[in-house]
């Protein structure tokens, strides 16, 4: 789905999630190639003119997420999240903590020993980012989420300054297990660590949440 498309829908969703529409919705998508500047985007980040990109078929996308720049790509995991906090212990921080643990628990289950670096935000294998977390809060419901690398070609990561930390690299799941690895699986298994992370049931959509997403 295309980064405008994928946001739009979040739009809607999380305006119907305030209203209390629908529950708690997780999103998980793939976009083409696109680089996504945040709230807290250096233009230094973006290392070639907006021409470069828009060649090579690159879209760059202001948003309003929180962070610098990123970029996403086939084969990268998206999970956009979209959670009433009022629910989930109104706390930012705990929330991201939270998308964190997800995600270190279901590379955990490929044997891929991930964690947290201190001073930043994020999921990392030694000194390598292999997930990406930027978000948004808008009256206790949030918004955008994390990217997760795990069969997507990296190189498109050089043509930035990843999330405006420049003495760090990034890895994806198929590079550090060195084969392919099925994205069904991995969304299944991210699945299920929200359920136990966050205390849910998540609905495929072929349940009655379909019917209620039906009118966004």
């Amino acid at each position: 789905m295309g980064y405008r498309q994928a946001y739009a829908l979040q739009t809607r969703l999380h305006e119907a999630r305030l209203k209390g529409e629908v529950p708690d919705v997780l999103l998980l998508l793939e976009h083409p190639p696109v680089i996504t500047l945040g709230k807290g985007f250096h233009a230094e980040h973006l290392l070639f003119a907006p021409e470069f990109y828009a060649q090579r078929g690159i879209e760059v996308c202001p948003t309003d997420r929180g962070g610098d720049v990123t970029c996403h790509m086939p084969g990268q995991l998206v999970g956009y999240p979209l959670f009433d906090l009022r629910a989930h212990g109104r706390d930012l921080h705990r929330f991201l903590r939270q998308l964190e643990e997800v995600l270190i628990r279901a590379l955990g289950e490929y044997g891929i020993v991930a964690g947290r670096a201190p001073g930043y935000t994020g999921v990392w294998v030694g000194n390598e980012k292999i997930a990406a977390i930027g978000i948004k809060v808008a009256r206790w419901v949030s918004m955008h989420g994390f990217a997760l690398n795990v069969n997507n070609d990296l190189s498109l990561f050089g043509l930035i300054v990843p999330c405006g930390i420049a003495d760090r690299g990034v890895t994806s799941m198929s590079r550090l297990l060195s084969a392919p690895v099925p994205m069904g699986e991995v969304k299944a298994r991210v699945i299920r660590q929200f359920e136990a992370v966050f205390g849910l049931q998540l609905c495929p959509p072929e349940t009655p949440l379909e019917s209620a997403l039906a009118g966004v």
